[in-house]
């Protein structure tokens, strides 16, 4: 079982999404110097969850995805690298940090595109740009409703569900999903509900505003 140095975060990577992290923590900056000697380098990236565990340390999730790294640089202010989202993997057991998190992980199978799944990742593709360009009235989001997907469709559907503006353990969810059709359906849910709330949450904010005025 392959061994991968750790960088747990406060989100979540889908793969085929891009990931820029400007370094500034010394065990981290010891993690990018090892990169440097890489001739493929990656690390894996999965959710660290607020708050401390048992033994004191940091909650960290055992779904993670591995990080491509595409580029490391330095500025006079930061350094920094650019990445993209790969494989999804499991940790079997964190290793002692030394002085970085390590983990012992197990790759899960990459999904498998059906050529019948394109009417639900374009009826999804048109949910996702319609809740975003919804929600960005009211909220600054990383995406927005004109992002440019992949011209390959699984990556496509990696990629819609990685730019839903939901909850990260939503996001969990999706990282998840056994198979393409279980993610598009998984992340169509999910955007219904969201859209449903988003709506609620208006009508409610309209229902106050007239009771204001009537007062």
């Amino acid at each position: 079982m392959p061994v991968m140095p750790m960088f747990p975060l406060g989100l979540v990577l889908m793969p085929h999404l891009p990931l820029d992290l400007r370094i500034f923590e010394e065990r981290y900056l010891k993690l990018l110097g090892d990169l440097l000697g890489d001739e493929n380098p990656e690390f894996g990236v999965v959710l660290n969850g607020r708050g401390e565990d048992e033994r004191g340390k940091e909650k960290r999730f055992d779904m993670g995805t591995v990080a491509l790294v595409t580029d490391i640089g330095t500025t006079e202010e930061f350094y920094g690298l650019q990445s993209v989202g790969g494989s999804r993997f499991k940790v079997n057991a964190w290793l002692p940090d030394d002085p970085y998190p390590v983990a012992d992980i197990d790759f899960l199978p990459d999904l498998v595109w059906d050529k019948a799944l394109e009417p639900l990742r374009q009826e999804l593709e048109t949910k996702v740009r319609k809740l975003l360009s919804f929600a960005s009235e009211f909220a600054d989001l990383q995406y927005g409703a004109d992002t440019v997907l992949s011209d390959d469709p699984l990556e496509a559907s990696w990629q819609l569900a990685g730019v839903l503006p939901v909850g990260q353990l939503d996001q969990i969810d999706l990282l998840q999903s056994q198979s393409t059709e279980e993610l598009l359906t998984r992340a169509q849910h999910i955007v219904d509900n969201a859209d449903d709330t988003l709506h609620a949450m208006i009508t409610d904010q309209e229902g106050v505003g007239l009771t204001d005025d009537e007062d």
